[in-house]
């Protein structure tokens, strides 16, 4: 007897996974520096003003009994944060959604909550970024770089570079977040500062005692600050020619930012009117087309960021051995 021939039938098929994934992600993390934020502000604006008042100066000699003092003057300064409209939208099609194996709309959602986030982490990134004070530069190689453009390919981040950045932050009475200062670091530049070896070194007290660290591949708490890793840290492509640089390389450079700060560091404002907040919301776009086929899913955010303290913000520009420049 012949075996049948089921090689011409048309009933074995591909199938599909109908569980959608999504592009990898880095986590959202710079807004939690945004401490300041108004608590009774006077009326909704187009920019909102924080004032600060400075100390009077230590007043150290004793009084004369029968002169009284003289009053002196008070300061302040101000701070405008300035509300700017931020904002994304997609569409899907009834087309789209007529002949998809997954939800479409389901998806949209995700993938618009998520261009909310990653964007106005980025917006506060180039806030922290653009501080004036307490600017350091990677010191791994034999020149100390006195610029970013002079930032050379072995001027990497060391362990003496964060004592020095909480030295500048104590100096100046900044306040830490429950013990520990602030800080953001990419992964290349994380990388450098792990491997680190010597006495004085990250390295050394998890080599001997606390082993937990280079298990996990983390930072953790280091000299007075708690390290957040993380992809999205500053990274000024090319900044430098590499002309700093002690190997004689003259190769571009790209700048790596490692971000350190303490409370006040950062100020948030926002608008609360027409359904706005603190953070971005999910808008459902209203269906104008004839035929009712697209649907409109965005986000909007009416609000910014600014630096509230200088003196409390700052940040280490290094180069990394494993970066891509």
């Amino acid at each position: 007897m012949s075996k049948t021939q089921t090689g011409s039938l048309n009933v074995s098929k591909a199938a599909y996974e109908q569980l959608a994934y999504f592009a990898l992600r880095s986590e959202l993390l710079f807004d939690q520096a945004a401490d300041v934020q108004p608590t009774n502000q006077s009326m909704p604006g187009s920019s909102v003003i924080f004032t600060k008042f400075g100390d009077l100066s230590a007043a150290t000699a004793a009084l004369t009994e029968d002169t009284d003092v003289t009053p002196v003057v008070m300061s302040d300064s101000q701070v405008t944060v300035t509300l700017y409209e931020y904002g994304n939208a997609i569409n899907t099609t009834a087309k789209l959604r007529g002949t998809s194996f997954l939800d479409v709309d389901m998806a949209a959602a995700n993938i618009i909550g998520y261009n909310a986030g990653d964007s106005i982490d980025q917006v506060v990134r180039e806030v922290l970024a653009g501080g004036s004070q307490n600017i350091f530069y990677g010191s791994g190689g034999n020149d100390l770089p006195t610029s970013r453009a002079t930032v050379g390919s072995d001027d990497i981040l060391t362990a003496n570079d964060i004592r020095k950045m909480t030295a500048s932050l104590r100096k100046k009475n900044v306040a830490t977040y429950n013990g520990y200062y602030m800080g953001f670091i990419h992964p290349d530049v994380s990388y450098d500062l792990r491997r680190e070896t010597g006495n004085a070194s990250w390295n050394a007290p998890h080599v001997n005692v606390d082993t937990a660290g280079i298990y996990n591949g983390e930072i953790g708490m280091f000299e007075s600050v708690r390290f957040i890793e993380t992809p999205r840290a500053k990274i000024f492509a090319d900044a430098s020619d590499g002309s700093g640089s002690s190997t004689g390389s003259s190769a571009t450079v790209d700048v790596y930012c490692t971000h350190v700060m303490g409370r006040q560091s950062l100020a948030k404002a926002y608008s609360v009117v027409d359904g706005n907040g603190a953070f971005p919301r999910i808008v459902e776009g209203p269906v104008v087309d004839v035929l009712r086929r697209f649907n409109p899913t965005g986000w909007y955010w009416l609000g910014g960021y600014g630096r509230f303290r200088e003196e409390a913000l700052g940040r280490i520009e290094s180069a990394s051995s494993i970066g891509a420049n």
